[in-house]
């Protein structure tokens, strides 16, 4: 039992790993990632902004790992143009918009008071 639950684990890291070098939306979020964490340090964030800064930043991982997966999977099941996978996955990526957006205007209200 526990060795399947660290195997699972494994996959996940693995899924990140392959995320990471597949996909170049995914290695500008991991660098936008590092620079508000050392944003975050170097304004002295509170435990409150960090949750905050936390949550958001999740929300846009989670986001653009799904909407990788959902245009993964229609890739493979429809590989030629088709209107409705087109509808599909640009559904997919406005939430991946609504997530950077909403992580953005938090970042500025987090950040500039900081910094004025």
């Amino acid at each position: 039992m526990f060795f399947k639950r660290l195997q699972s684990f494994r996959f996940a890291f693995n899924g990140i790993r392959s995320f990471l070098r597949s996909e170049p939306n995914g290695r500008i979020h991991f660098v936008a990632t590092i620079a508000v964490i050392i944003a975050g340090i170097w304004l002295h964030c509170t435990q409150m902004e960090w949750i905050v800064l936390i949550i958001v930043m999740a929300m846009v991982w989670l986001t653009e790992m799904l909407n990788t997966a959902i245009e993964k999977i229609m890739d493979h099941i429809t590989p030629e143009q088709h209107p409705g996978v087109k509808r599909i996955k640009d559904i997919a990526a406005g939430a991946v918009l609504i997530a950077a957006i909403a992580a953005a205007i938090t970042g500025a209200l987090i950040f500039l008071p900081k910094i004025s």
